[in-house]
């Protein structure tokens, strides 16, 4: 079924979106069924006068289901620097121009952010279409805490940029939210289980899709089911990653004892941070004891 422009499809009955007010409309698509798409997104993208999108053929299937002629351009990483100007220009003209991601809500993992910040720079209306997302959806299935979480996109490719990485978020008290490939799943899920410990995690593949997959576990075992290479690995994957447990606090006595340890070892800014990572204790005031203790080190028993 075709449509004039301005409508859309559902169904085999047609509906008349009308003229969208001018703008730039952030709108959020399905991120595998393609029946997981608003009313008022559809009525959006039938109404707009363009739509960016980061691959016109991945869109094109979208606005095929649905029977929307709305001319599309694209707008991705390799060409936005060339692309944004001609999309503010049409803005300035009092276009409307929805911008959809491949799949999922824009500005997630892609650079939708800088049209929205020189748009808004300029005076232009943006307005949010809200909808589906790949973070929410594997936040709902996980089965894991969500009063806060972090999202991290994709961790480095390379392993040791990929380690640092793990460590800098090995601390932060939230569930964590992370985006992998199928061919870097094994390999992230081993740094995963050796820099963040023992995590409850969930592995969502494939979420909203004929073969959608939950895999929930530890980090451990997570990574030995994957490293085994029997598992699907095919498609796109989120993980979601449960808080880090409480760090059990030493008392006075055998935070000196540690101190103690870690100064014997190095230096005494080196056996602070050693000793604050491993108990929680702040800095400032493990600084003050370590001076201390390093100070009847030096001067040795009293006679």
């Amino acid at each position: 079924m075709s449509t004039s422009p301005g409508r859309y499809a559902i169904g085999g009955h047609i509906f008349d979106a009308g003229k969208i007010t001018p703008g730039l409309h952030i709108v959020a698509t399905p991120i595998g069924n393609l029946a997981d798409i608003t009313l008022r997104a559809l009525a959006t993208l039938a109404g707009a006068d363009l739509i960016a999108c980061e691959d016109t053929r991945v869109t094109r299937r979208l606005l095929g289901r649905y029977s929307i002629s709305t001319p599309l351009t694209a707008y991705h990483d390799h060409n936005a620097e060339a692309a944004r100007p001609k999309l503010l220009r049409r803005l300035g003209e009092g276009a409307a121009i929805a911008l959809v991601s491949d799949a999922g809500t824009p500005l997630v993992s892609d650079p939708g952010f800088k049209l929205v910040r020189d748009a808004e720079a300029a005076g232009y209306p943006v307005i949010a279409v809200p909808g589906a997302s790949a973070t929410l959806a594997a936040l709902s299935v996980a089965g894991l805490p969500t009063d806060a979480f972090l999202f991290a996109g994709f961790l480095p490719p390379k392993q040791a940029a990929r380690r640092a990485r793990i460590a800098e978020l090995a601390d932060i008290p939230a569930t964590l939210v992370l985006f992998e490939t199928g061919p870097r799943i094994a390999a992230t899920l081993a740094d995963l289980a050796a820099g963040l410990g023992e995590r409850e995690a969930a592995l969502c593949r494939e979420l909203t899709k004929i073969h959608e997959e939950v895999r929930r576990g530890d980090l451990a075992t997570l990574a030995q089911h994957y490293a085994a290479g029997a598992a699907e690995i095919r498609g796109e994957i989120v993980l979601v990653i449960g808080l880090p447990k409480p760090a059990v606090r030493p008392e006075n006595g055998d935070t000196d004892a540690l101190l103690r340890q870690a100064l014997a070892r190095g230096s005494l800014k080196d056996a602070v941070g050693e000793v604050a990572h491993a108990t929680g204790h702040s800095r400032r005031d493990l600084y003050q004891r370590a001076l201390l203790l390093a100070k009847e080190q030096s001067d040795g028993p009293s006679r």
